[in-house]
């Protein structure tokens, strides 16, 4: 399935921006072998990995650990994070780098073992707890440097300064955002990807296509990040169906990953919509994963914003779909939900086992995310509700 256009910002008024990337970009198949000329170059001699048990199994931890042990760079590995990292993950790394007193952190993974490694960085360096960085701009000490290593296509966190890490007893997600957290350098090399199996393609993958889409239309959403945005959209609506369906396609992958990486730089400076509101109870109360919840919710939002941004969900639409709808909004809807039909995820929150009764606490959670704030079009709980049992069936 080809998205078939390209998106267009000349038809729309430049809005201003300030932009500043603090993140060096390193993108290509065997960057990996760049990671120990990295590290040096940073001047850092004792490293601190954070990955995963999957990440160990593929092999990718083995095959860095491998480059960093001919610069002579000393390695601490901990491989403790799991999905959707909470703080309790973060508590168990601090106490790894407590004892191994590292000068350079290295996130090997997803976007979990990002998150968990800024999360460390965060007490590390300024002390306190996680709670204590919820929100923007909170660290008052500089934190250590950071590689983001990513190995899925779909957080873009490399090229964030956020840490999305849950409170172990609330679940609550807190969005922990910092300039100084900001990886030094995001190592994209796609071939690392390949190993994700299908299920985490899919998933992550609808993650980044809603990154790419939201961050379009955001109130805060500036010419600059929409660059950003198009960029990505193109990529990834392109080539996720490719990757799923030919898993060693590293061309698709490359999009994948590269596209994933634009739309978290477009995260960074125009922040995300409902559809993520709407998506972080489902994980919380039901177990959802991330992606699938996105996957369920991000038609319903589109349909709901489109009253609103219209004319921008009009430069996403594919070609294909111009003349399948009475509106933009709605073409847009059914190519991502015939998209999410073809890559085999669930299409229903029934299907996910959802109870309708719930749908009212989920709705008054879901009101109360960060990322509503930056809706194109205001929400309350009532048009949450309705968002929710519109995504019922």
């Amino acid at each position: 399935m080809q998205s078939g256009r390209k998106g267009s910002l000349q038809s729309h008024p430049m809005r201003s921006f300030d932009y500043q990337s603090f993140t060096r970009l390193v993108f290509g198949r065997g960057k990996i072998d760049s990671l120990g000329e990295l590290v040096c170059e940073s001047g850092a001699s004792r490293v601190l990995v954070v990955s995963d048990p999957g990440i160990v199994a593929a092999g990718h931890v083995q095959r860095a650990l491998d480059v960093l042990n001919k610069e002579n760079v000393e390695v601490i590995l901990f491989d403790g994070v799991e999905e959707n990292p909470t703080t309790e993950h973060v508590q168990n790394g601090l106490d790894c780098a407590r004892q191994c007193q590292p000068d350079l952190l290295i996130g090997l993974g997803g976007g979990s073992s990002m998150d968990c490694a800024k999360g460390i960085n965060f007490l590390y360096t300024n002390g306190g707890q996680m709670a204590d960085y919820w929100g923007v701009g909170k660290a008052t000490k500089a934190m250590l440097p950071m590689i983001a290593i990513p190995t899925t296509s779909g957080t873009g966190s490399e090229c964030q300064s956020f840490a999305l890490i849950a409170d172990a007893a609330t679940h609550q997600k807190m969005a922990c955002g910092d300039k100084k957290a900001a990886c030094r350098v995001a190592l994209l090399d796609p071939q690392l990807t390949l190993s994700q199996p299908v299920d985490v393609t899919k998933a992550t993958g609808m993650d980044a296509l809603s990154h790419a889409l939201e961050t379009y239309v955001t109130r805060v959403r500036t010419s600059m990040s929409q660059l950003f945005s198009v960029q990505a959209w193109n990529l990834i609506s392109s080539n996720l169906l490719q990757a799923v369906r030919c898993p060693n396609d590293v061309e698709a992958r490359e999009a994948m990953l590269l596209g994933s990486s634009l739309a978290g730089l477009a995260i960074e400076n125009s922040m995300l919509g409902s559809t993520h509101a709407c998506a972080n109870p489902l994980t919380a109360h039901y177990g959802i994963t991330h992606g699938v919840a996105i996957g369920l919710m991000l038609p319903e939002v589109i349909r709901f914003n489109g009253e609103e941004v219209s004319d921008l969900y009009a430069d996403l639409v594919p070609r294909t779909y111009k003349e399948s709808a009475d509106n933009p909004a709605e073409a847009l809807a059914l190519f991502v939900e015939n998209l999410r039909s073809a890559v085999g995820l669930p299409e229903t929150l029934i299907e996910c086992g959802i109870l309708k009764e719930d749908i009212t606490r989920l709705a008054q959670e879901a009101g109360k995310q960060w990322t509503a704030g930056f809706n194109p079009r205001s929400m309350d709980e009532g048009d949450f509700e309705a968002v929710y049992h519109s995504a019922c069936t």
